[in-house]
């Protein structure tokens, strides 16, 4: 049996919130998966779906973060943590991967970034 939604009072849309927003285009995302469906199970269309993904991809993008304790770069430095530097490692969907010590400034790091996104 199909289920039907009403919607009463002066505005006829659903309202969607940004995190339900993001799981609809998350799970679009994954390996394998098809909009079409993913759209109909949300009962949306699919067109909702891409410009959703240019709306999160103008503003912000998506990323996955992995925070991790850093490695130790010599056996030296696995004794004494300290002296291990942070760094941000990022990769390029598998094209490229930078790891950027937090000692260089951020506009160092933000064009070395768009240079490699560029790719």
């Amino acid at each position: 049996m199909a289920r039907v939604e009403v919607i009463s009072g002066p505005e006829r849309r659903r309202r969607w919130t940004e995190e339900q927003k993001r799981a609809i285009v998350a799970a679009s995302l994954e390996p394998g998966a098809i909009v079409a469906d993913v759209a109909r199970r949300a009962e949306i269309g699919a067109d909702q779906i891409y410009r959703w993904r240019q709306q999160f991809t103008r503003g912000d993008s998506f990323a996955q973060v992995l925070i991790a304790p850093p490695e130790p770069t010599s056996p030296n430095a696995a004794r004494n943590a300290t002296c291990v530097e942070p760094v941000i490692e990022v990769e390029f969907s598998g094209r490229a991967c930078v790891r950027i010590p937090a000692s260089i400034s951020p506009a160092l790091a933000a064009s070395i970034i768009r240079a490699l996104a560029r790719r």
